[in-house]
Protein backbone atom coordinates (compact mmCIF):
# COMPACT_ATOMS: atom_id res chain seq x y z
CA UNK A 1 0.00 0.00 0.00
CA UNK A 2 1.29 3.49 -0.85
CA UNK A 3 1.55 5.59 2.29
CA UNK A 4 -0.63 8.68 2.21
CA UNK A 5 -2.76 7.45 -0.68
CA UNK A 6 -6.29 6.20 -0.02
CA UNK A 7 -6.97 2.96 -1.84
CA UNK A 8 -10.28 1.59 -3.08
CA UNK A 9 -11.45 -0.85 -0.40
CA UNK A 10 -13.10 -3.01 -3.08
CA UNK A 11 -9.67 -3.76 -4.58
CA UNK A 12 -8.66 -5.93 -1.63
CA UNK A 13 -9.05 -9.65 -1.12
CA UNK A 14 -9.64 -10.99 2.36
CA UNK A 15 -6.04 -12.27 2.49
CA UNK A 16 -4.69 -8.84 1.56
CA UNK A 17 -6.81 -7.21 4.28
CA UNK A 18 -5.55 -9.78 6.78
CA UNK A 19 -1.99 -8.76 5.93
CA UNK A 20 -2.99 -5.11 6.32
CA UNK A 21 -4.33 -5.68 9.83
CA UNK A 22 -1.33 -7.78 10.85
CA UNK A 23 0.93 -4.91 9.76
CA UNK A 24 -1.17 -2.65 12.00
CA UNK A 25 -0.58 -5.04 14.93
CA UNK A 26 -4.25 -6.03 14.85
CA UNK A 27 -5.86 -9.44 14.75
CA UNK A 28 -6.43 -10.64 11.20
CA UNK A 29 -10.06 -11.61 11.95
CA UNK A 30 -10.90 -7.93 11.49
CA UNK A 31 -10.58 -8.57 7.76
CA UNK A 32 -13.52 -10.95 8.04
CA UNK A 33 -15.51 -8.29 9.87
CA UNK A 34 -14.79 -5.73 7.15
CA UNK A 35 -15.70 -8.21 4.41
CA UNK A 36 -19.03 -9.02 6.05
CA UNK A 37 -19.90 -5.33 6.30
CA UNK A 38 -18.90 -4.73 2.67
CA UNK A 39 -20.45 -7.72 0.98
CA UNK A 40 -23.19 -9.06 3.24
CA UNK A 41 -24.55 -5.86 4.77
CA UNK A 42 -23.42 -3.69 1.84
CA UNK A 43 -22.45 -0.62 3.88
CA UNK A 44 -20.79 2.27 2.06
CA UNK A 45 -18.95 3.97 4.93
CA UNK A 46 -16.61 2.78 7.66
CA UNK A 47 -18.71 4.52 10.32
CA UNK A 48 -21.43 1.94 9.73
CA UNK A 49 -19.11 -0.88 10.83
CA UNK A 50 -20.35 -0.80 14.40
CA UNK A 51 -18.50 -3.85 15.77
CA UNK A 52 -15.06 -2.43 14.90
CA UNK A 53 -13.15 -0.21 17.37
CA UNK A 54 -13.12 3.52 16.67
CA UNK A 55 -9.34 3.78 16.42
CA UNK A 56 -9.39 1.01 13.79
CA UNK A 57 -12.16 2.82 11.92
CA UNK A 58 -10.04 5.96 11.94
CA UNK A 59 -7.05 4.41 10.21
CA UNK A 60 -9.31 2.54 7.81
CA UNK A 61 -10.63 5.97 6.81
CA UNK A 62 -7.09 7.21 6.33
CA UNK A 63 -5.93 4.29 4.21
CA UNK A 64 -9.04 3.36 2.21
CA UNK A 65 -11.96 4.92 0.41
CA UNK A 66 -15.25 3.73 -1.03
CA UNK A 67 -15.09 4.33 -4.77
CA UNK A 68 -18.12 4.18 -7.04
CA UNK A 69 -18.95 3.56 -10.66
CA UNK A 70 -21.75 5.64 -12.13
CA UNK A 71 -24.65 4.08 -14.01
CA UNK A 72 -25.11 6.09 -17.21
CA UNK A 73 -27.84 4.09 -18.89
CA UNK A 74 -29.44 0.68 -19.02
CA UNK A 75 -31.32 -1.14 -21.77
CA UNK A 76 -33.77 -3.98 -21.20
CA UNK A 77 -35.29 -6.77 -23.23
CA UNK A 78 -36.84 -10.11 -22.32
CA UNK A 79 -34.67 -11.70 -19.62
CA UNK A 80 -31.73 -9.36 -20.24
CA UNK A 81 -30.57 -6.00 -18.92
CA UNK A 82 -27.49 -4.20 -20.23
CA UNK A 83 -25.70 -1.56 -18.16
CA UNK A 84 -23.31 1.19 -19.21
CA UNK A 85 -21.10 2.44 -16.38
CA UNK A 86 -18.79 5.44 -16.16
CA UNK A 87 -15.54 5.03 -14.24
CA UNK A 88 -13.67 7.60 -12.14
CA UNK A 89 -11.58 8.66 -15.17
CA UNK A 90 -14.74 8.98 -17.35
CA UNK A 91 -14.03 5.79 -19.31
CA UNK A 92 -17.05 3.57 -20.04
CA UNK A 93 -17.61 -0.15 -19.52
CA UNK A 94 -20.54 -2.55 -19.80
CA UNK A 95 -22.10 -5.34 -17.78
CA UNK A 96 -24.96 -7.59 -18.89
CA UNK A 97 -27.45 -9.38 -16.63
CA UNK A 98 -29.10 -12.45 -18.18
CA UNK A 99 -31.97 -14.27 -16.50
CA UNK A 100 -31.89 -18.05 -16.86
CA UNK A 101 -33.99 -20.81 -15.33
CA UNK A 102 -31.01 -21.58 -13.06
CA UNK A 103 -30.56 -17.98 -11.84
CA UNK A 104 -29.20 -14.55 -12.71
CA UNK A 105 -25.95 -14.55 -14.67
CA UNK A 106 -23.83 -11.38 -14.88
CA UNK A 107 -21.34 -10.84 -17.69
CA UNK A 108 -18.56 -8.60 -16.36
CA UNK A 109 -15.99 -6.47 -18.21
CA UNK A 110 -12.31 -6.76 -17.28
CA UNK A 111 -10.74 -3.98 -19.38
CA UNK A 112 -11.57 -0.64 -20.98
CA UNK A 113 -11.37 -1.73 -24.61
CA UNK A 114 -9.42 -4.75 -25.85
CA UNK A 115 -6.18 -5.31 -27.78
CA UNK A 116 -6.90 -8.85 -28.97
CA UNK A 117 -8.36 -7.55 -32.22
CA UNK A 118 -10.89 -10.30 -32.97
CA UNK A 119 -12.41 -9.21 -36.27
CA UNK A 120 -16.00 -10.02 -35.32
CA UNK A 121 -15.90 -8.31 -31.91
CA UNK A 122 -17.35 -4.86 -31.24
CA UNK A 123 -15.32 -4.29 -28.08
CA UNK A 124 -12.09 -5.06 -29.94
CA UNK A 125 -12.90 -2.27 -32.39
CA UNK A 126 -12.19 0.18 -29.55
CA UNK A 127 -8.61 -0.52 -28.50
CA UNK A 128 -7.53 -1.14 -24.94
CA UNK A 129 -7.17 2.00 -22.85
CA UNK A 130 -6.37 0.32 -19.54
CA UNK A 131 -7.03 -2.66 -17.30
CA UNK A 132 -9.87 -2.47 -14.84
CA UNK A 133 -8.96 -2.46 -11.17
CA UNK A 134 -10.25 -5.37 -9.14
CA UNK A 135 -12.72 -3.08 -7.39
CA UNK A 136 -14.12 -1.83 -10.69
CA UNK A 137 -15.07 -5.41 -11.52
CA UNK A 138 -16.53 -5.99 -8.05
CA UNK A 139 -18.59 -2.80 -8.30
CA UNK A 140 -20.24 -3.98 -11.53
CA UNK A 141 -21.77 -6.83 -9.54
CA UNK A 142 -22.68 -4.70 -6.51
CA UNK A 143 -24.29 -1.99 -8.62
CA UNK A 144 -26.35 -4.41 -10.73
CA UNK A 145 -27.64 -6.17 -7.61
CA UNK A 146 -28.57 -2.82 -6.07
CA UNK A 147 -30.15 -1.42 -9.22
CA UNK A 148 -32.34 -4.47 -9.89
CA UNK A 149 -32.75 -5.58 -6.25
CA UNK A 150 -31.67 -9.11 -7.14
CA UNK A 151 -29.06 -11.69 -6.22
CA UNK A 152 -26.52 -12.54 -8.93
CA UNK A 153 -26.01 -16.31 -8.87
CA UNK A 154 -23.45 -16.69 -11.68
CA UNK A 155 -20.63 -14.50 -12.98
CA UNK A 156 -18.93 -14.80 -16.36
CA UNK A 157 -15.85 -12.80 -17.32
CA UNK A 158 -16.81 -12.43 -20.97
CA UNK A 159 -17.53 -8.71 -21.24
CA UNK A 160 -15.26 -6.03 -22.68
CA UNK A 161 -11.60 -7.05 -22.55
CA UNK A 162 -9.46 -10.19 -22.39
CA UNK A 163 -9.46 -11.35 -18.75
CA UNK A 164 -6.06 -13.06 -18.95
CA UNK A 165 -4.55 -9.79 -20.23
CA UNK A 166 -5.49 -8.41 -16.77
CA UNK A 167 -4.59 -11.61 -14.96
CA UNK A 168 -3.72 -10.53 -11.40
CA UNK A 169 -6.71 -8.22 -10.98
CA UNK A 170 -9.04 -10.89 -12.39
CA UNK A 171 -7.69 -13.50 -9.96
CA UNK A 172 -8.24 -11.08 -7.05
CA UNK A 173 -11.78 -10.42 -8.31
CA UNK A 174 -12.48 -14.15 -8.36
CA UNK A 175 -11.15 -14.46 -4.79
CA UNK A 176 -13.39 -11.64 -3.56
CA UNK A 177 -16.63 -12.93 -5.06
CA UNK A 178 -15.79 -16.54 -4.19
CA UNK A 179 -14.90 -16.21 -0.49
CA UNK A 180 -17.63 -17.48 1.83
CA UNK A 181 -17.14 -14.47 4.12
CA UNK A 182 -18.11 -12.12 1.31
CA UNK A 183 -20.28 -12.48 -1.78
CA UNK A 184 -19.89 -16.27 -1.54
CA UNK A 185 -20.42 -17.30 -5.16
CA UNK A 186 -19.52 -20.95 -5.62
CA UNK A 187 -16.53 -21.74 -7.82
CA UNK A 188 -18.69 -23.59 -10.31
CA UNK A 189 -20.83 -20.47 -10.67
CA UNK A 190 -17.86 -18.44 -11.92
CA UNK A 191 -16.50 -18.68 -15.47
CA UNK A 192 -13.49 -16.94 -16.99
CA UNK A 193 -13.15 -16.78 -20.77
CA UNK A 194 -9.93 -16.33 -22.74
CA UNK A 195 -9.13 -16.18 -26.42
CA UNK A 196 -6.09 -18.36 -25.72
CA UNK A 197 -3.13 -16.66 -24.01
CA UNK A 198 -1.23 -19.87 -23.39
CA UNK A 199 1.26 -18.66 -20.71
CA UNK A 200 -1.62 -17.33 -18.62
CA UNK A 201 -3.59 -20.56 -19.00
CA UNK A 202 -0.53 -22.39 -17.66
CA UNK A 203 -0.36 -19.94 -14.76
CA UNK A 204 -4.08 -20.52 -14.18
CA UNK A 205 -3.39 -24.25 -13.91
CA UNK A 206 -0.75 -23.62 -11.22
CA UNK A 207 -3.04 -21.24 -9.31
CA UNK A 208 -5.51 -24.09 -8.88
CA UNK A 209 -8.69 -22.06 -9.12
CA UNK A 210 -11.74 -24.31 -9.29
CA UNK A 211 -13.74 -21.91 -11.43
CA UNK A 212 -14.85 -22.77 -14.97
CA UNK A 213 -12.62 -22.08 -17.97
CA UNK A 214 -14.00 -21.16 -21.38
CA UNK A 215 -11.96 -20.81 -24.56
CA UNK A 216 -13.04 -18.46 -27.36
CA UNK A 217 -12.21 -20.75 -30.27
CA UNK A 218 -14.39 -19.73 -33.23
CA UNK A 219 -12.38 -21.66 -35.82
CA UNK A 220 -11.37 -25.24 -36.54
CA UNK A 221 -7.92 -24.60 -38.06
CA UNK A 222 -5.08 -22.06 -37.87
CA UNK A 223 -5.61 -20.61 -41.35
CA UNK A 224 -9.20 -19.64 -40.57
CA UNK A 225 -8.46 -18.58 -36.99
CA UNK A 226 -5.61 -16.33 -38.15
CA UNK A 227 -8.07 -14.43 -40.34
CA UNK A 228 -10.55 -13.64 -37.58
CA UNK A 229 -8.45 -13.87 -34.38
CA UNK A 230 -4.94 -12.33 -34.49
CA UNK A 231 -4.04 -14.09 -31.21
CA UNK A 232 -3.74 -17.29 -33.24
CA UNK A 233 -0.68 -15.88 -35.03
CA UNK A 234 1.10 -15.82 -31.67
CA UNK A 235 -0.37 -18.96 -30.06
CA UNK A 236 -1.05 -21.71 -32.58
CA UNK A 237 -4.17 -23.82 -32.36
CA UNK A 238 -2.30 -27.11 -31.81
CA UNK A 239 -0.38 -25.56 -28.90
CA UNK A 240 -3.59 -24.16 -27.44
CA UNK A 241 -5.30 -27.55 -27.60
CA UNK A 242 -2.28 -29.23 -25.96
CA UNK A 243 -2.42 -26.68 -23.15
CA UNK A 244 -6.14 -27.24 -22.64
CA UNK A 245 -5.61 -30.98 -22.51
CA UNK A 246 -3.00 -30.39 -19.80
CA UNK A 247 -5.48 -28.15 -17.95
CA UNK A 248 -8.10 -30.90 -18.06
CA UNK A 249 -5.57 -33.50 -16.89
CA UNK A 250 -4.37 -31.38 -13.96
CA UNK A 251 -7.77 -30.05 -12.81
CA UNK A 252 -10.19 -32.78 -13.91
CA UNK A 253 -12.48 -29.93 -15.00
CA UNK A 254 -14.52 -29.79 -18.18
CA UNK A 255 -13.69 -26.93 -20.56
CA UNK A 256 -16.13 -24.94 -22.66
CA UNK A 257 -15.22 -24.02 -26.22
CA UNK A 258 -17.14 -20.99 -27.49
CA UNK A 259 -17.82 -20.94 -31.19
CA UNK A 260 -19.54 -17.93 -32.78
CA UNK A 261 -21.09 -18.96 -36.10
CA UNK A 262 -20.32 -16.44 -38.87
CA UNK A 263 -22.24 -16.78 -42.11
CA UNK A 264 -20.08 -18.25 -44.87
CA UNK A 265 -16.91 -18.01 -42.77
CA UNK A 266 -16.75 -20.79 -40.18
CA UNK A 267 -20.18 -22.44 -40.38
CA UNK A 268 -19.66 -24.97 -43.17
CA UNK A 269 -20.00 -28.75 -42.90
CA UNK A 270 -16.24 -29.18 -43.23
CA UNK A 271 -15.69 -26.75 -40.34
CA UNK A 272 -17.99 -28.80 -38.11
CA UNK A 273 -16.25 -32.06 -39.03
CA UNK A 274 -12.82 -30.51 -38.48
CA UNK A 275 -13.91 -29.13 -35.11
CA UNK A 276 -15.24 -32.53 -34.05
CA UNK A 277 -11.92 -34.13 -34.97
CA UNK A 278 -9.96 -31.40 -33.12
CA UNK A 279 -11.88 -31.92 -29.87
CA UNK A 280 -12.37 -35.68 -30.09
CA UNK A 281 -11.93 -37.42 -26.73
CA UNK A 282 -11.60 -34.23 -24.69
CA UNK A 283 -13.62 -33.53 -21.54
CA UNK A 284 -15.30 -30.49 -23.05
CA UNK A 285 -18.39 -29.15 -24.65
CA UNK A 286 -18.99 -26.65 -27.43
CA UNK A 287 -21.22 -23.63 -26.96
CA UNK A 288 -22.46 -22.56 -30.40
CA UNK A 289 -23.24 -18.84 -30.36
CA UNK A 290 -25.47 -17.10 -32.92
CA UNK A 291 -23.69 -13.91 -33.95
CA UNK A 292 -24.96 -10.50 -32.85
CA UNK A 293 -24.67 -8.32 -35.94
CA UNK A 294 -23.57 -4.67 -35.61
CA UNK A 295 -23.53 -1.76 -38.02
CA UNK A 296 -19.74 -1.42 -37.70
CA UNK A 297 -18.68 -4.95 -38.67
CA UNK A 298 -19.43 -6.78 -41.94
CA UNK A 299 -19.91 -10.30 -40.54
CA UNK A 300 -23.42 -11.77 -40.65
CA UNK A 301 -25.26 -14.28 -38.51
CA UNK A 302 -25.60 -17.83 -39.81
CA UNK A 303 -29.18 -18.81 -40.57
CA UNK A 304 -31.04 -21.10 -38.22
CA UNK A 305 -30.82 -24.20 -40.42
CA UNK A 306 -27.05 -23.80 -40.80
CA UNK A 307 -26.71 -23.53 -37.01
CA UNK A 308 -28.82 -26.68 -36.53
CA UNK A 309 -26.82 -28.58 -39.17
CA UNK A 310 -23.55 -27.63 -37.47
CA UNK A 311 -25.01 -28.76 -34.14
CA UNK A 312 -26.13 -32.10 -35.60
CA UNK A 313 -22.69 -32.85 -37.07
CA UNK A 314 -21.02 -32.30 -33.71
CA UNK A 315 -23.64 -34.42 -31.96
CA UNK A 316 -23.24 -37.28 -34.40
CA UNK A 317 -19.49 -37.17 -33.76
CA UNK A 318 -19.99 -37.50 -29.99
CA UNK A 319 -19.15 -33.89 -29.12
CA UNK A 320 -21.22 -32.41 -26.30
CA UNK A 321 -22.76 -29.27 -27.73
CA UNK A 322 -25.34 -26.60 -26.93
CA UNK A 323 -26.73 -23.65 -28.85
CA UNK A 324 -26.66 -20.55 -26.72
CA UNK A 325 -30.01 -18.91 -26.24
CA UNK A 326 -30.18 -15.51 -27.91
CA UNK A 327 -30.59 -12.47 -25.67
CA UNK A 328 -31.18 -8.80 -26.28
CA UNK A 329 -32.55 -8.46 -29.80
CA UNK A 330 -33.98 -5.06 -28.79
CA UNK A 331 -30.85 -3.80 -27.04
CA UNK A 332 -27.25 -3.19 -28.15
CA UNK A 333 -26.56 -6.87 -27.67
CA UNK A 334 -23.02 -7.28 -28.96
CA UNK A 335 -20.26 -6.93 -26.38
CA UNK A 336 -19.03 -3.33 -26.45
CA UNK A 337 -21.86 -2.12 -28.68
CA UNK A 338 -23.63 -0.01 -26.06
CA UNK A 339 -20.36 1.69 -25.17
CA UNK A 340 -19.52 2.31 -28.84
CA UNK A 341 -22.95 3.70 -29.59
CA UNK A 342 -22.78 6.00 -26.57
CA UNK A 343 -19.41 7.41 -27.69
CA UNK A 344 -20.78 8.10 -31.18
CA UNK A 345 -23.84 9.90 -29.83
CA UNK A 346 -21.75 12.39 -27.81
Amino acid sequence: MVIGVSMNIYNYTIKQLEEYFINKNEKKFKAIQVFEWLYRKRVTSFDEMTNIKKDVINYLKEDFKFEEIKLLTRQEDVDVCKFLFQLKDDNKIEAVLMKHDYGNSLCVSSQVGCNMGCKFCESGRLKKIRNLETGEMVLQLLEVEKELNIRVSHVVLMGIGEPFDNYNNVIDFIDIINTDKGIALGSRHITVSTCGIIPKIKEFIKDGKQVNLAISLHASNDELRNKIMPISKVYKLDDLIKTIKEYIKQTNRRVTFEYILLKGINDKKENALELANLLKGMNCYVNLIPYNETSHIEFKKSNQQTILNFYDILKKNNISVTIRREFGKKVSAACGQLRANYKEEL
